[in-house]
């Protein structure tokens, strides 16, 4: 079996992007003064984020670890991780912007579609 090391490279990225969205929501709560629940449609905006974040990507990563660890060829785990990667910093720029707008489908449809395509991909080379 071969180590994942492009997979470890960017986990330890995605765990940067985690402990930012964390940081994020933890700021808004503190200047909203909400120690728990979401307090309203801010606050909640990065909540989902976040949580759609740590729904979606420890699954991803998995995945593409097990294609990587695998033998899938280097290119195709880079270009997965990268998608995933793209999909997660759009999602929550697209959290906020104006409901139904091009910005809302491009970057918050489009960091879900790309998460879904990851876990997609890379199930089916798993399974093929």
């Amino acid at each position: 079996m071969i180590f994942p090391a492009t997979t470890a490279f960017f986990a330890g990225l995605f765990g940067l992007l985690h402990v930012g969205l964390t940081g994020w929501v933890v700021a808004g709560r503190v200047q909203d003064g909400v120690l728990h629940g979401s307090g309203g449609d801010p606050l909640l905006k990065r909540i989902r984020s976040q949580g759609n974040f740590s729904e979606n990507v420890p699954l991803a990563l998995l995945l593409v670890a097990f294609a990587e660890a695998r033998g899938t060829a280097h290119w195709i785990v880079e270009a997965l991780l990268v998608v995933l990667l793209a999909g997660r910093l759009l999602h929550p720029y697209g959290m906020f912007a104006a409901p139904d707008s091009p910005r809302q489908f491009a970057c918050r449809g489009g960091g879900i579609l790309s998460t879904l395509l990851v876990i997609l991909v890379s199930s089916i080379l798993l399974l093929t």
